[in-house]
């Protein structure tokens, strides 16, 4: 018999396919068993008593060394996708000029708050204390440090947006 009528007369391309797929756990099962089943075709059957455990073995071995490789060299997909314009680490003018503007817009803000406003701002920001140890040092009630955060995040963002809204 010849390795053609093999794989014609038993119709296991799937089943291979499947096998080497669970046993390999790689993406490119189509093409270990396309590989696998040239080789048995370039050999032929003569002193292969199963055929398919040849195959199964032979995309092991292909697996196996693909992994080595590719362990060895890494290749990256050249996909339209993936070709970006590399992301500059450092910020350009305009973005530099943005930030100091916003900035100094903050700065303005927070010279506005009331000096008691600023000061749990900043003890709870930061020092890092939380608003009952804040509530506890300057002898007022948790909720009247929540409404100072509050007042002072509201100003401190109306500041950063203002040129958005008007």
């Amino acid at each position: 018999m010849s390795v053609a009528e093999w794989c014609f007369g038993q119709s296991v391309w799937m089943s291979l396919h499947e096998r080497i797929r669970r046993q390999n756990r790689r993406p490119d099962t189509d093409d270990l068993l396309q590989t696998a089943l040239l080789h048995l075709f370039e050999r032929g059957l003569d002193g292969i008593d199963h055929p398919e455990a040849y195959v199964l073995r032979t995309a092991r071995n292909l697996a196996i060394d693909r992994a080595r490789r590719e362990k060895r060299v890494r290749f990256s997909s050249l996909d339209a996708d993936d070709c970006v314009e590399p992301v500059c680490a450092t910020p350009g003018p305009e973005r530099v000029l943005l930030g100091r503007e916003q900035l100094e817009r903050v700065r303005r803000a927070f010279a506005l708050l009331d000096p008691r406003t600023a000061r749990i701002f900043l003890m709870h920001r930061l020092d890092g204390l939380t608003y009952s140890l804040i509530a506890r040092r300057l002898e007022l009630s948790v909720s009247t440090i929540e409404k100072s955060i509050a007042r002072a995040l509201a100003s401190l963002a109306l500041a950063l947006i203002g040129d958005k809204l008007s």
